[in-house]
C-alpha cells in the first residue's frame, strides 16, 4: 500500500510543529496508559491484601506479569511487521486489553484460599488478555509514532517526549483516581474504572485513524483469511500467558531461552544482511537495550517493593499508598517540556549529549535515588516512619534518569533500525524491559521478610536497596565513559532518510540493502 508523503515542515497537516497524528496517538495511548497504570498502582496490594499471598510470592508473581507484558511486543511486532500493519495490531490489542481490565473487575471471596477459588482462574486469564493486549499495542504505537517523521527529523526526540507526556498524563490520572477509589471503595471499582479509561482509548484510536496519513497500514495485500489467522495466533498468546502467569519460573527460562535466541537473530541478520554502517548501529541498539536492563530492574520497584515500603514504612498522613504511584507521572509532566526544550536547544548548539551518554546518566540517577531514601530512612531511624519527603526525592531522581533513557531510547531504536526492522527492534527495546521487570520482581521478592518484626523489615529492604543503588551507580558511571566508542557504532554522519512513498515502509528495499540508498546526503542528527 502507498504511503502519503510526510510532513517536512509546520505546513499544512501539523500542530505546532508536529503532524496531527502525533497528538491522536497522544490521547490513545494517553487512556491506554490511564487504564495499565491505574491497574498497576492497585495490583501489588490486591494480591497480598485480597488473596494474601506472601510479599514474596506477590513480588514473583509482579514480576512475571511485567515482565510478559514487555515479551509480548516481540510477538505483536514481528505480526505488524509482515502481515497485520501496526494500526490493525494497535486496535486489535486495544480490544483484549479492555476485556482484560473489564474482567480485573472480577474479585471474588477475598482469603488464603486461592488455590480452591474458581474466581482466580478470572483473575490470571484478566492478566492473560493485558499482557497480549499489551503486545499488540505497546511496541507498534510508538512505531507509529516514528513512521511521521523523517530518520533525520531534528523533531524526532522532541515528538517522543511528547508522547511520553501523553503516557504519564494517563499514568497520573489512573493512579490518582483507581488506586485511591480501588482502596478506599473496592478493588472491582478500581479495576472497573481502568476498564472504562481502556475502552476511551480504543474509541480514540477508531475515530482518529484518518489522521495517521496512511502510515502502519499493512506492508503488503491482506487477505481476510491471514488477517483472522494472526487474530487467532493471539488468542492463543492469551491461552499460554494464562498458564505462564501462573507458573513465574518458567518466565525466567523463556527470558533466558527466547531472549539469547532473539538477540542472536538480530545479530546474524546485522552481519549477513546489512550495509556496515547500519549493522554497526544495530550493534550499537543492542548495547543500548542491554544497559537499560539494570536500570528498568531498580525502576520498577516502584509498583511492587517501594509501594509496599510506602504503605508499612513512610509516614504519608493517611493517604492511600497507591496514590503516590502517580508522583512519577506528574513529574514527567512536568519536567518533559523542559527537557525537550532542553535537548533542542542544545541541538541547534551542537553541545547535546549523546544517547548512550543520556542512558549513562539515567542508569547513575536510579540509582542515586535509592541511594537517597536509605539515607533519609536511617537519618531518622528504623523505627521511626520515614518522612514522606524521601519518597517524592527518590521519584524525582527516578524521573530525571527516566528522562534521560526513555523516551530518548525509544526515538534512538526507531532511528538506528532499518525501516524493515523497526517493529523487531522496539520489541527486543521492550524484551530488555521484559528482563529488567522480571529482574525487578526478583530484587521485590529479596525484600520481603516474612515472620520478623517490623523495623527488622523495614531494615531488610533498606539493605537491598543500597546494594543494588551503588551498582547502578557503577554501572551508570561505566556507561559514561565508553559514550564515545558507541557514538562512533551509531554513524550518524551516514545516516540518511528512509524514501518517502512505498519504500518508507521497508516494502521494496530487499534485507541486504542500506536503507534510504540514492538519497540525498541529509544533515547530521545529533542524538
Amino acid at each position: 500500500m502507498a504511503s502519503a508523503p510526510l510532513p517536512h515542515g509546520d505546513s499544512a497537516g501539523t500542530f505546532l510543529g508536529h503532524p496531527k497524528g502525533l497528538f491522536m496517538l497522544f490521547f490513545a495511548e494517553m487512556w491506554e496508559r490511564f487504564s495499565y497504570y491505574g491497574m498497576r498502582a492497585l495490583l501489588i496490594f490486591y494480591l497480598t491484601k485480597h488473596w494474601l499471598y506472601s510479599d514474596a510470592e506477590a513480588g514473583v508473581i509482579y514480576g512475571a506479569y511485567t515482565a510478559l507484558v514487555y515479551i509480548t511486543p516481540v510477538v505483536g511486532g514481528y505480526l505488524a511487521d509482515r502481515y497485520l500493519g501496526q494500526r490493525k495490531a494497535v486496535q486489535f490489542g486495544a480490544v483484549l486489553l479492555t476485556l482484560g481490565h473489564f474482567f480485573m473487575a472480577f474479585e471474588g471471596s477475598p482469603g488464603a484460599g486461592h488455590t480452591d477459588n474458581p474466581v482466580i482462574n478470572v483473575f490470571w486469564l484478566a492478566l492473560a488478555l493485558i499482557i497480549v493486549g499489551s503486545g499488540f499495542l505497546k511496541a507498534n504505537i510508538s512505531v507509529i509514532v516514528g513512521q511521521l517523521y523523517p530518520r533525520t527529523d531534528v523533531r524526532r526526540d522532541g515528538a517522543y517526549t511528547i508522547f511520553y507526556m501523553g503516557i504519564n498524563l494517563g499514568a497520573a490520572l489512573g493512579s490518582l483516581l483507581c488506586g485511591y477509589i480501588g482502596e478506599t471503595y473496592g478493588w472491582a471499582y478500581g479495576f472497573g474504572l481502568a476498564g472504562i479509561g481502556m475502552l476511551a482509548g480504543l474509541v480514540v484510536f477508531v475515530l482518529g485513524r484518518g489522521l495517521l496519513l496512511g502510515r502502519g497500514e499493512p506492508p503488503a495485500l491482506l487477505s481476510k483469511g491471514r488477517e483472522f489467522a494472526m487474530y487467532a495466533v493471539g488468542i492463543g498468546l492469551v491461552a499460554l500467558c494464562w498458564v505462564l502467569v501462573q507458573y513465574q519460573s518458567a518466565v525466567g527460562l523463556l527470558l533466558m531461552g527466547f531472549g539469547g535466541l532473539l538477540v542472536a537473530y538480530v545479530i546474524i541478520v546485522a552481519v549477513t544482511k546489512l550495509a556496515p554502517d547500519e549493522r554497526d548501529r544495530i550493534f550499537a541498539a543492542l548495547f543500548l537495550i542491554i544497559t537499560s536492563i539494570i536500570f528498568w530492574a531498580l525502576f520498577e520497584q516502584a509498583g511492587s517493593s517501594l509501594n509496599l515500603f510506602t504503605d508499612r514504612h513512610v509516614d504519608r498522613g493517611g493517604v492511600p499508598a497507591s496514590v503516590f504511584q502517580s508522583v512519577n507521572a506528574i513529574y514527567i509532566i512536568l519536567l518533559a517540556p523542559l527537557f525537550a526544550t532542553a535537548w533542542t536547544w542544545m541541538g541547534r548548539k551542537g553541545i547535546e549529549p549523546s544517547t548512550p551518554f543520556k542512558f549513562g546518566l539515567g542508569i547513575v540517577q536510579v540509582g542515586l535515588g535509592f541511594l537517597v531514601l536509605v539515607w533519609g530512612a536511617a537519618s531518622v531511624g528504623v523505627d521511626v516512619p520515614t518522612p514522606v519527603i524521601f519518597i517524592f526525592l527518590i521519584y524525582l531522581l527516578h524521573t530525571t534518569g527516566e528522562l534521560c533513557l526513555s523516551p530518548v531510547g525509544l526515538s534512538a531504536m526507531n532511528r538506528l533500525a532499518p525501516a524493515h526492522m523497526a517493529s523487531l527492534i522496539m520489541g527486543v527495546w521492550f524484551f530488555a524491559s521484559a528482563t529488567g521487570n522480571f529482574a525487578a520482581g526478583l530484587i521485590a521478592a529479596a525484600t520481603g521478610a516474612e515472620g520478623v518484626g517490623e523495623e527488622a523489615g523495614k531494615q531488610v529492604v533498606l539493605d537491598v536497596y543500597s546494594t543494588v543503588g551503588w551498582v547502578a551507580v557503577g554501572v551508570g558511571v561505566f556507561v559514561l565513559v565508553i559514550s564515545p566508542l558507541i557514538k562512533k557504532l551509531m554513524h550518524l554522519d551516514t545516516l540518511r532518510d528512509d524514501n518517502v512513498g512505498d519504500d518508507l515502509l521497508g516494502q521494496a528495499e530487499g534485507p541486504g540493502e542500506p536503507q534510504g540508498a540514492g538519497i540525498h546526503p541529509a544533515t547530521e542528527p545529533r542524538a
